[in-house]
């Protein structure tokens, strides 16, 4: 079976973009017009590929990086090659994936979540904090959940975009999946009104935390 070259997977993915596409992720910071769908059947297409993954990683396009983290091998990578990635992950969607489908099911996602949650890069940072919010959700055992709400408290509502964000995900989780933190979270949010003004399309929930704890334990408790 023929080896498949990063220069026609590139081709194939020049071929998807698409204007309409790249004009709406751009109002998100993102700089690609390939159709998500249509990138996930060339992922399935392809199947797992750890060399082509890394190959069209190395090319520094979004399209090809997004398409590397949907058939690369998340436990192939060591520590230091995720710390390199994450830094290099220059648009919002690469970040999100790169968390979402290679980090947190790496053996090193733990030992990463501490190092990035104190990086001074606040988007490095922001990569700490979501990792964060995720085990105060699913894993909160041996996490200072009050030292977590006393960081929020003083620094979330000056904080840039994404790291603001992602404080303010954690910040909603510790509300959400903590009863004896939730007062003093909604009472957090609603003195900082961080993302009080975001815009939520219809039938979505705010992310703004007094209104996201609330919806989400009101869900909870009506099962």
């Amino acid at each position: 079976m023929a080896e498949t070259k990063v220069s026609d997977v590139l081709a194939e993915l020049a071929d998807l973009e698409d204007p309409k596409v790249r004009a709406v992720n751009e109002k998100h910071g993102d700089d690609h017009g390939v159709n998500l769908t249509k990138l996930r059947s060339v992922a399935k297409r392809l199947k797992t590929n750890q060399n082509l993954a890394r190959e069209l990683w190395a090319t520094d396009d979004t399209a090809a990086r997004l398409l590397a983290l949907l058939i690369c091998r998340p436990k192939a990578f060591d520590r230091n090659e995720l710390d390199a990635m994450l830094r290099e992950a220059r648009t919002p969607k690469v970040h999100d994936w790169l968390l979402s489908y290679v980090v947190k099911k790496n053996p090193h996602a733990e030992e990463l979540r501490l190092a990035w949650f104190a990086d001074p890069d606040p988007v490095v940072a922001s990569a700490g904090w979501t990792l964060t919010a995720e085990r105060v959700a699913k894993q909160p055992e041996g996490l200072d959940l009050p030292g977590l709400l006393d960081i929020i408290e003083a620094r979330m509502k000056d904080a840039p975009d994404r790291l603001q964000w992602a404080m303010n995900t954690c910040l909603a989780q510790i509300g959400i999946e903590h009863p004896d933190f939730r007062a003093r979270a909604l009472d957090i949010g609603e003195r900082l009104k961080v993302l009080e003004d975001y815009p939520t399309s219809p039938g979505c929930t705010s992310p703004y935390a007094p209104i996201w704890i609330t919806e989400m334990v009101r869900r909870q408790q009506s099962k």
